[in-house]
């Protein structure tokens, strides 16, 4: 969005004071390779992308926070005190990172906010964090409050859990507040240590397809396999002291998975620790250039979601099944929950537009739903404009 559009519509909608509105930016997200490891304890590997959520913000002098979006037509009022969830379920996303803010001590005065968001909706992209993120970049800023990046990401991870009562873990917000140019972020989150690595991609790009389909599966999906991870950690426990799947290696999981008694159990455990492993081998490839074995982990990494954890569902398995076909791809996946959402593929440039149209052909004639592809830049993380 052009920051002059967005002011323009700032002042309309709020008047032009003697107060300028100050203007902040975080974006959404794509996780390459690491999917279902985060709340496991592992290692994830996302880069942010130029897609996110704008905001433009100034105080009003008022007790009451005037929030409004461009996207659809919902506007809320909440006085700057006393936060409660609203009926206007957008607007809890930003309220649920003040509500942290004050929880650490700092009062919210009267404001006026508009928001804009250009991630792709319900795409699995993370439209939710770059709203959490630019809110908590901008209070940041506005109020003075000198927290770190990393204390920010923390309030927004912590805004989702308890206010919106989405248990979430932190890659989304961490991806979004720490992403570089040209970098993806792998990130260790159990400890939060993380490395920017450079993604130089050459002439290949990351094309991102979303299903459009409606992924009501997802949450209970979610919170069984969440449960399921629990129950093999209880397993191996008995006999190795451990608290969380990504504490063992692949090699250490091979010697002790006999020690989960149900099949089922043993192959989500079995997905989680390899693809712990495929995150370290992608993160190397990378480092070494290969992205032939880069490519080849990410559709390791797919297989594996289908196979052992089970949540990719035909609209995801028939994009990457497609995608595969086209020469030109590197390799494919799955991105986000699953049961609908998105996938991402390594295309080179050059096969983009035959990409586009024989994955969308094939895909609509298979499922009957028509999909939305998006050419994705790695961008920089939340910041002022």
């Amino acid at each position: 969005m052009h920051i002059d559009s967005l002011h323009d519509k700032f002042y309309e909608r709020y008047g032009k004071e003697e107060e300028p509105c100050h203007t902040f930016f975080a974006p959404g997200r794509v996780n390459l390779i690491g999917e279902h490891t985060d709340y496991n304890g592992g290692y994830v590997f996302p880069c942010a992308l130029q897609y996110g959520t704008y905001l433009a913000v100034r105080l009003n002098g008022t007790d009451q926070i005037h929030f409004t979006t461009t996207n659809f037509d919902q506007p809320c009022n909440v006085p700057a005190r006393g936060f409660s969830r609203q009926d206007t379920k957008w607007v809890n996303y930003p309220l649920g990172v003040m509500d942290q803010l004050v929880k650490r001590g700092f009062s919210m005065k009267g404001m006026d906010m508009l928001f804009s968001g250009d991630v792709p909706n319900a795409a699995g992209l993370s439209s939710s964090a770059s709203i959490e993120m630019v809110t908590a970049v901008a209070m940041n800023d506005l109020y003075e409050m000198q927290f770190d990046m990393i204390d920010l990401i923390k309030v927004g991870q912590k805004a989702e859990n308890e206010f919106v009562g989405v248990n979430c873990g932190i890659m989304d917000q961490f991806a979004s507040g720490l992403g570089k140019t040209e970098h993806a972020v792998y990130l260790d989150c159990a400890t939060l240590d993380y490395e920017q690595v450079p993604l130089i991609l050459g002439v290949y790009k990351l094309v991102i397809s979303n299903t459009n389909k409606r992924r009501g599966l997802a949450d209970s999906k979610y919170n069984e396999r969440r449960a399921e991870c629990e129950s093999s950690v209880e397993s191996i426990a008995r006999t190795e002291p451990i608290s969380l799947l990504g504490e063992l290696s692949l090699a250490r999981f091979l010697d002790l998975q006999h020690l989960i008694p149900e099949e089922k159990i043993r192959r989500r455990a079995h997905h989680v620790v390899s693809e712990n492993q495929r995150v370290l081998d992608a993160v190397k490839a990378l480092k070494e250039s290969d992205l032939v074995r880069f490519g080849q982990l990410m559709n390791a990494s797919h297989d594996s979601l289908r196979d052992d954890y089970e949540v990719t569902g035909r609209e995801l398995d028939t994009l990457v099944e497609e995608a595969r076909k086209v020469e030109g791809v590197l390799g494919s996946r799955m991105t986000g929950a699953g049961f609908g959402g998105c996938t991402v593929s390594l295309v080179h440039k050059d096969a983009i537009d035959r990409f586009i149209t024989e994955v969308g052909a094939a895909y609509h004639a298979k499922t009957g739903l028509k999909p939305d592809f998006y050419v994705g830049e790695v961008g920089n993380g939340a910041r002022k404009l």
